[in-house]
């Protein structure tokens, strides 16, 4: 039987907008009191989406903004585009950021820096542990790149000099795209309640993708702002990285994913990348069903010989990568192994050249 295509498993969802996208530096409604950005990016994945949530805390009615873009010239003259035609003349209130890749938190310090007044501030609201590590990452070296990483790759088989000279050299990778951040947060907590525009929206913490992601949920809006974690066409990068390299990301992604399923079948779903859904159970279950049949693969390649992650990429990935997609396929290749080694299915070994193998058990 032929597996369905990526094309196939799309068209088991619904895309109440259809091909309809916001225009640069304009929004779309998507649902009462709920508008939609998209902004570029100059990768591969070419596009975040942002959200505009309608708002009044203490008094003052404006904005609630969840996700940044990252720090470029370009998304600033979009954004004031956005303040000049979107906004109704109100104010942001405050920036919510559902985890620290520089897409979402770029521009977080610029965006709370200019809506905060002497009278009223405009804080970041994010989980302290993507708060605390994107700040870290402004301050230097990060596990995309560095001597660090270098090692890390090296060690799971990727020895071509020239890739390994470019991982080196990327030290202000993180940096470059998020200078800074707010000096101060407010912490979202998983289940904590956040009330926005008089709705409120829960906060589902999921894992694997990202240190503490935080998803938001509203019953009364029948919305899920899912970031990362729930994507409509491609699946969430989860890796491993040189700052934790024994790590479990994807089952931990995995287990996070089941957090979703008691929503309600009809939730519209606001994903970071994509267009706006519905059909989240179908979507959950289509990435557990892929996992589950790279995972299969990647086992089925290791009862061959003893595999590195490097061995392993082309298993995962049947396209061409450049250097910025073989660092995080990388990442992801270790994560499937690391998720059958954790599971007692693989043996792994150091061998004499350093590099870490992997055989089935």
């Amino acid at each position: 039987m032929t597996p369905p295509t990526k094309d196939d498993l799309e068209a088991r969802l619904h895309y109440p907008l259809a091909d309809t996208l916001p225009e640069p530096g304009r929004s779309l409604e998507v649902a009462p009191g709920i508008r939609w950005l998209r902004m570029p990016l100059p990768f591969a994945l070419d596009h975040i989406n942002l959200w505009l949530l309608r708002d009044t805390i203490d008094g003052v009615d404006g904005w609630t903004v969840v996700d940044c873009g990252i720090a470029r010239d370009t998304l600033r003259t979009l954004w004031e585009q956005v303040f000049t035609h979107e906004l109704q003349g109100l104010p942001v209130l405050r920036v919510i950021v559902t985890h620290m890749h520089p897409d979402h938190i770029g521009l977080a310090h610029w965006l709370c820096e200019h809506w905060s007044t002497p009278e009223r501030a405009c804080p970041l609201w994010i989980s302290a542990t993507d708060y605390h590590l994107a700040r870290l990452g402004t301050q230097g070296p990060t596990a995309f790149g560095g001597d660090g990483a270098a090692a890390f790759f090296q060690a799971h088989g990727l020895t071509d000099p020239d890739a390994l000279a470019q991982v080196r050299a990327r030290t202000s990778y993180f940096p470059s795209l998020v200078p800074s951040v707010p000096p101060r947060f407010h912490r979202l907590l998983d289940g904590m309640p956040v009330t926005i525009g008089g709705r409120v929206w829960r906060c589902i913490a999921g894992y694997g993708h990202a240190p503490e992601h935080m998803a938001l949920y509203s019953d009364a809006a029948g919305v899920l702002i899912s970031g990362d974690m729930v994507l409509p066409r491609i699946s969430t990068n989860v890796s491993v990285y040189d700052s934790e390299p024994e790590s479990d990301p994807l089952t931990l992604f995995l287990d996070s994913l089941e957090r979703y399923r008691p929503l309600p079948p009809d939730t519209l779903v606001l994903p970071s990348h994509g267009k706006p859904f519905t059909g989240l159970h179908e979507r959950i279950q289509q990435l557990q069903d892929h996992h589950a049949e790279r995972l299969t693969e990647v086992m089925a390649a290791c009862r061959t010989r003893p595999m590195s992650a490097h061995d392993i990429l082309p298993v995962l990935f049947t396209r061409a990568l450049d250097l910025h997609q073989t660092t995080f396929a990388m990442g992801e290749s270790v994560a499937h192994l690391h998720r059958l080694w954790f599971a007692g299915q693989l043996r792994r070994r150091h061998d004499a050249d350093g590099v870490y193998r992997f055989a089935a058990v």
